[in-house]
This record gives structure tokens, C-alpha cells and sequence, in this order.
């Protein structure tokens, strides 16, 4: 059977970062993963682009990306979200993608999970009536990566599992979650997610959260989002500081010149704090600066 295609041949759409609002992670598991119990946010402001031509007459799949330090090989995880749909509609023609990165990498913005996510959609989207039905489609998103399913979801989530389980929050929590305004900012170096993981496990029990505590935070937000504080907390920041100095050193010099509670994302480097409705978010970028200098990546929302 062949997919046919009369008149459309590309497809595009973004990419959005993400920002672990609270992030506990409650040990090994038997599969070798973490499990994570999170509430996480979509930043559409902060997006990679991501362009898909079908090319019905090629023989592979390629991956165009001018960002330095991008594998354009059969690692990257849109490639490898390309094969798993194929793996569901073999009849799917190959493709070329074509990337634009805005989002920094070694972030724990969730850059190439996001990219694999929009691969999927997009794919979807050109098969028509022969794509997979949603559930199936986050089952591929699992295989690609924990952090793939949520992305799906275009909207805050709280995930379980090993990340790939996503709650979609109801219509007052996602609002409450919207109305933040959080700068994000990253510093030159990235971070690694198995490292960081490592870290924990030697530490263990040190910095894991039961699972029950986590929901009990999560529940006691629950109860009143818009009333109620954002559960602002990240329980590999412990483990990651240890080796990151850069980092805590920043988190104090921003509590104590602007009363911010800067948290960490994901597994690091990137970092965010809310600056809703105030009025020194260039001070606050420029402190930023001259503490992890020029390089340093700093987006500030629109609103701000």
C-alpha cells in the first residue's frame, strides 16, 4: 500500500520548552529508570521550528540542523521518533527534517524531546486516515524518550512513571500555571541527565522524595490553584550543586538582591524563577550576567 499525497508535501510546526515546576524524583526503579512525580509547564514562547518534506522517492530519512553540537545521525531523537512511527506505518515515505534550534541544549528544557514530539505530530498529520490513534502514538513517544509523551499534551501535565505517563491538569490548574511569568536562563555549560542520575543514586536515599509526599504537595495545590503558591520545588538541584557551584552561587545572589526562589529545570543547567508583574526584570538579567557572563542564555518573557 503506498501513501498517497496529491498536493502537500511539507509540514511544519514548533517545538516548545518545558520548565519542571516541581520535580521529585522517587528512586530506581526495576527497569533501571528514576521515577519522577512532576508538574510541568510548556513555554511556546521559548520553541525550536521544525519543517518536514516528504520525499517519496528517497531511500532514508534526513536531518538538516545548522546548531553546533546537534547529532544529525541516526541518535537524534527526530530521526529515531521518524523510525518508530515507520515501525506503525511502514508505507510512510521518508522525509527530510528540517530543525531550527532556539532552545539550548544540556538544558533540561526538554529540546530533543520536544523536536521528537512535533516529528511525531507532524507525521501524523501528513498520514491522515493511516496514523496511529493518540494512545498508540504516545506509546511511540515513550519508546523515544520519557520526556516525549508530555509533550503531546500541548499543555501543563503532571507526569508519573519514568516521566512518560502525563496528567493533563483541568482547566483552573493549567490557567493558574499560565498566568506565571518565568525568566529562564542557563549557563554556558549543559548537564547530564545520566550523570545527575548517578549523583542520586550514590547519595541515596539523601535527596529522594517518597511518592506520597509529592502527590501530598501536588493535592495540597490542587485544592486551590489560584489561590495557593505554584509548588516551586526540584529535588535534583542537591545533587547537581555538588559538582555545579556556578549554580547555587547564582540561586543566593538572586534571593538576596531580588527576593526571587529561582529553581532548576529538569536535570539542569538551565534554571527559571518567576518574575510575574515586576518591574526589574533587566536588573535581574543583567545580575544573571555578570554572574555566569556573556554567555549565559537568558530568555525573558514577552510580558515582562
Amino acid at each position: 500500500m503506498t501513501v498517497r499525497f496529491p498536493e502537500r508535501r511539507t509540514f511544519s510546526r514548533i517545538a516548545p520548552a518545558k520548565i519542571n515546576l516541581m520535580l521529585a524524583v522517587t528512586g530506581p526503579r526495576a527497569d533501571g529508570f528514576h521515577g519522577v512525580v512532576s508538574l510541568v509547564a510548556p513555554v511556546p514562547a521559548l520553541h525550536d521550528s521544525l519543517e518536514m518534506t516528504l520525499l517519496p522517492d528517497a531511500a532514508e530519512d534526513v536531518l538538516e540542523c545548522a546548531a553546533p553540537g546537534v547529532p544529525r545521525d541516526a541518535s537524534n531523537l527526530v530521526l529515531r521518533a521518524a523510525a518508530s512511527f515507520r515501525s506503525r506505518v511502514p508505507a510512510f515515505p521518508r522525509a527530510r527534517f528540517s530543525l531550527k534550534k532556539n532552545i539550548p541544549h544540556g538544558a533540561g528544557l526538554g529540546g530533543g524531546s520536544s523536536d521528537a514530539a512535533a516529528a511525531l505530530r507532524l507525521m501524523a498529520e501528513a498520514a491522515g486516515t493511516l496514523a496511529p490513534p493518540e494512545d498508540a502514538l504516545r506509546e511511540i513517544a515513550a519508546e523515544v524518550g520519557s520526556d516525549c509523551p508530555l509533550f503531546l499534551a500541548g499543555a501543563p501535565v503532571i507526569v508519573r512513571g519514568r516521566g512518560e505517563l502525563a496528567e493533563k491538569l483541568s482547566a483552573e490548574e493549567a490557567a493558574a500555571v499560565a498566568a506565571a511569568e518565568f525568566m529562564i536562563f542557563k549557563p554556558a555549560f549543559g548537564v547530564s541527565t545520566a550523570e545527575a542520575y548517578a549523583a542520586m543514586r550514590r547519595a541515596a536515599p539523601a535527596f529522594y522524595t517518597s511518592e506520597a509526599e509529592a502527590e501530598a504537595t501536588l493535592a495540597a495545590w490542587r485544592k486551590n490553584p489560584r489561590g495557593n503558591a505554584l509548588p516551586l520545588f526540584n529535588g535534583m538541584e542537591a545533587a547537581v550543586f555538588r559538582k555545579h557551584a556556578a549554580l547555587p552561587a547564582l540561586f543566593r545572589t538572586l534571593r538576596e538582591r531580588f527576593g526571587l526562589s529561582p529553581r532548576m529545570s529538569g536535570s539542569g543547567s538551565a534554571c527559571f524563577a518567576d518574575v510575574s508583574g515586576r518591574s526589574d526584570v533587566p536588573a535581574v538579567a543583567a545580575c544573571i550576567r555578570e554572574c555566569w557572563g556573556k554567555t549565559a542564555f537568558v530568555f525573558v518573557p514577552a510580558r515582562a
